[in-house]
């Protein structure tokens, strides 16, 4: 390592005094003019992962559906997944450390974590279209450049698009070709060949509305349309020409406010969907005659998806194992409908996407979904094998067809991240083959009245939970609180977690009508300012 260069590049992208900043599920995100130094940390970093994996490792600058003002960096793991936790504690170690403990901290890191110096590295960058995101890339290009390490610069891409290049890159294209191209013709063969099973196939085309949150979709959904079956018409709106990033419009938008986003005008029964800021989350919504607006979150979206392949797994007739990931944030409806109608385990584990991804690696076939609409589907290896292998040489007709169906159903997935393309190409294959509308598909099962509220606390770190963060452990009383106030109302529960970003606690309450459900969640965030250090004028209802 040359510490002379490092000396003097790193001098190049300062440190603000008393910065500090911590590595969590998305990465590092915060105001765009704070990051420079973390940019080039990450350039660091992302060497120094590469050597001791020997892979190439994805590096994305992006804050997702954050303002416009913002921005963030995560980085990629070999097979696509998220950083691997050990290295999330280097990673925080490397953006706080002062100049002058740099070369220090990078040693410390490569002791232990037996990174091989000599090995050779290799990055791959991409970026969103926040207006400080091409010079910020220019600063993680400079710390790969440092260390020696090698790199290709992608540009604009999706976040997922990103995940996927290097899932391609690293087995050795197994996974498919790691170039945009790549991408849109995997893609769309596959949603090509099951559109072409639907019963209304080459009659009428299927019209879709998308918000793009003004981000990154618009663009790579422009790039990818001349690759769509001429069944499919999609309608772009919030494209970023006109409007800024994420304002008033996208996934995160219409799921908080349960409304549809600004500059898209929806007819009754029209099928709309909203992408966020990096394209990895998508939302379903449509306003029915009575100008009613309903919204079909990631729980419906998984739910959808399951039914479908729960069928087609039946007629394959193999003995393949499926199980469904939830959130506590997940619709109690929806959870109900999975065990005891569909009959299909669903397993609870604590918010954040590493965590669902890590649970459904456990099954054949691992359907995850976090209500914001990020999600997706995992095939084991030996699924997709038998899969694979039937769809070749099964002699029975349908078990041959439906084994077909599920390799393209595999093929149009992105099995590294939830990816709103995919996700959205996913859907409209389904309705299509199963002949619904978007309101057949709403009326599977009506989701519990719920209400998420936030308390400003002195210290988020007072509450402590279990059981996937359904029961509160910190502070006394709390929890008893909580039961008792849940006693109170019809199909009711509530729960309280810390922020994984913020000095705030999130309640999540639902009930049997939406003034009871607003009324708990008033109750408990009553009782998380009382008894875990409120900050500022207690909640008003």
């Amino acid at each position: 390592m040359d510490s002379e260069a490092l000396k003097k590049y790193s001098a190049l992208h300062p440190k603000p005094a008393g910065l500090s900043l911590q590595y969590g599920t998305a990465g590092f995100r915060t105001k765009a003019e704070q990051l420079d130094h973390v940019m080039f940390r990450m350039g660091l970093l992302a060497v120094l992962r590469s050597k001791a994996v020997v892979s190439t490792i994805g590096v994305m600058v992006t804050a997702s559906h954050n303002p416009e003002e913002d921005n963030g960096v995560k980085l990629v793991d070999p097979l696509g997944e998220m950083l691997h936790p050990s290295w999330e504690e280097y990673a925080t170690q490397l953006a706080n450390a002062e100049e002058q403990e740099l070369q220090k901290i990078i040693t410390e890191i490569c002791q232990k974590a037996a990174v091989n110096q000599h090995k050779d590295a290799s990055v791959f960058i991409g970026r969103d279209t926040r207006p400080s995101s091409e010079k910020l890339s220019q600063s993680v290009i400079d710390g790969i450049s440092v260390l020696g390490g090698q790199y290709h610069d992608y540009g604009l891409v999706t976040t997922p698009q990103l995940h996927y290049m290097v899932c391609c890159q690293n087995t050795q294209g197994q996974y498919g070709k790691a170039t945009l191209e790549g991408y849109y013709e995997k893609l769309s063969k596959a949603f090509t060949e099951l559109i072409k099973q639907s019963p209304s196939s080459g009659e009428s085309q299927r019209h879709l509305k998308i918000d793009c949150a003004n981000g990154i979709g618009a663009l790579k959904l422009s790039e990818m349309e001349p690759y769509f079956p001429k069944e499919v018409l999609v309608h772009l709106y919030n494209d970023g020409t006109k409007e800024k990033l994420n304002h008033l419009c996208g996934a995160d938008f219409v799921k908080v406010h349960q409304k549809p986003p600004r500059g898209l005008d929806m007819k009754p029964n029209e099928r709309c969907c909203s992408f966020d800021g990096d394209a990895d989350r998508i939302v379903y919504y449509y306003k029915d005659t009575a100008g009613h607006f309903h919204l079909i979150d990631g729980d419906k979206i998984a739910t959808l998806i399951s039914i479908f392949l729960k069928e087609l797994l039946a007629k394959v007739g193999q003995t393949l194992k499926m199980a469904v990931v939830q959130t506590a944030y997940a619709n109690g409806s929806s959870t109900r409908y999975l065990e005891e109608t569909l009959k299909v385990p669903v397993h609870c584990v604590k918010t954040g996407v590493k965590h669902l991804h890590h649970k459904a690696r456990e099954f054949d076939v691992g359907v995850y979904f976090e209500a914001n609409g990020h999600g997706t589907v995992l095939f084991s290896k030996a699924a997709e094998t038998q899969i694979r292998q039937l769809a070749k040489e099964e002699n029975d007709d349908e078990k041959r067809e439906a084994a077909k169906v599920l390799e393209n159903m595999i093929d149009l997935i992105n099995q590294t991240v939830g990816d709103a393309i995919s996700d959205m190409l996913v859907i409209e294959a389904i309705l299509a083959l199963k002949g619904l509308t978007v309101q057949q598909w709403d009326a599977l099962y009506t989701d519990l009245p719920n209400r998420l509220l936030k308390v400003q606390v002195a210290d988020r770190r007072v509450i402590e939970t279990r059981d996937a963060e359904r029961r509160a452990v910190t502070p006394p009383g709390l929890q008893e609180k909580i039961d008792a106030l849940v006693k109170k109302y019809k199909l009711s529960r509530a729960f309280v977690r810390p922020s994984g970003t913020e000095d705030v606690v999130r309640i999540y309450a639902e009930a049997d009508t939406q003034e009871n459900a607003d009324a708990l969640a008033h109750e408990v965030s009553l009782a998380v300012y009382h008894l875990a250090g409120g900050r500022g004028a207690p909640p008003q209802p």
